[in-house]
């Protein structure tokens, strides 16, 4: 029987690229600023989720990438995941298993992942992009539970690796991009925090705060991959704001934001050493 590592060596070549990033709300748009593009989609690979939230196309593309507004000799190959299964979808928190472990079976080495976010900070507004640090997993939910094997029990205290943190920071400044840097807690939705939900995650130390992310990660360092982390603040929390949280308004502000958003990604994945 084929795995999903098989299919990909099959229709997007036997070496895979370094990095892979998976597209959370907002950051659709890089998978069209991809070369010379090859595109599967995720029902054709084995153990890859079927997805049901509106900006996640559900599409797994290899091409290449150049920086904005610059000529490159040779471009970038990355792989780019177009959505992602949330844990509030179904409740249990490994819908990206066989995905991350076909990345990593393939000879992927690196997950980039993005996402759209709520900012607990002044500073960071709407349209804002922070560079995930570290992360509170306030579901206490791990997409590790019921493996078995000592590797199960990961070392989650550089969970985003700090060397292409400190290269995503300078990467950022070379491009003149403001790019700030945090804590993102994970919360299972679907449904908005409340205000004293938000009051407590500050007193836990976080400056952003979605429904994703964490469990990819997770799945990520268990598999060896590297992990770098975007966030793209699209409204601020419940209660340091008058804004009405929905979807279509989180949709809506990362639309907004999304071509600043993708430039940066784009300039950083182009220098990016992995």
């Amino acid at each position: 029987m084929q795995t999903a590592a098989d299919v990909l060596r099959q229709r997007l070549g036997t070496a895979a690229p370094d990095v892979a990033v998976l597209l959370g709300s907002g950051w659709g748009p890089l998978a069209g600023r991809l070369e010379e593009a090859v595109s599967v989609p995720y029902t054709d690979l084995p153990g890859f989720p079927s997805l049901a939230v509106g900006g996640h196309a559900g599409t797994l593309s290899v091409g290449r990438l150049t920086p904005p507004g610059q000529a490159s000799p040779t471009p970038v190959r990355v792989a780019v995941l177009a959505g992602r299964k949330h844990a509030y979808e179904t409740g249990q928190p490994d819908g990206m298993k066989g995905a991350i472990q076909a990345l990593a079976a393939w000879g992927v080495k690196a997950l980039v992942q993005t996402n759209a976010a709520g900012s607990l900070e002044a500073h960071m507004p709407p349209g804002a992009l922070m560079l995930i640090e570290d992360h509170i997993n306030l579901v206490q939910a791990s997409p590790l539970v019921g493996l078995e094997g000592d590797d199960r029990f990961v070392d989650m205290s550089a969970a985003y690796c700090p060397v292409l943190r400190a290269q995503a920071l300078a990467l950022a400044a070379q491009a003149g991009a403001t790019l700030h840097r945090g804590v993102y807690a994970w919360v299972l939705g679907p449904q908005f925090e409340t205000p004293a939900e938000i009051r407590m995650l500050k007193v836990l130390g976080a400056n952003a705060v979605g429904m994703s992310t964490v469990p990819e990660t997770i799945l990520a360092r268990h598999a060896g991959l590297r992990v770098l982390a975007l966030s793209m603040m699209t409204n601020m929390a419940a209660g340091l704001s008058d804004e009405t949280l929905s979807h279509a308004h989180t949709m809506h502000t990362a639309q907004g934001a999304a071509e600043r958003a993708v430039d940066l990604l784009c300039s950083v994945l182009a220098k990016l050493e992995i």
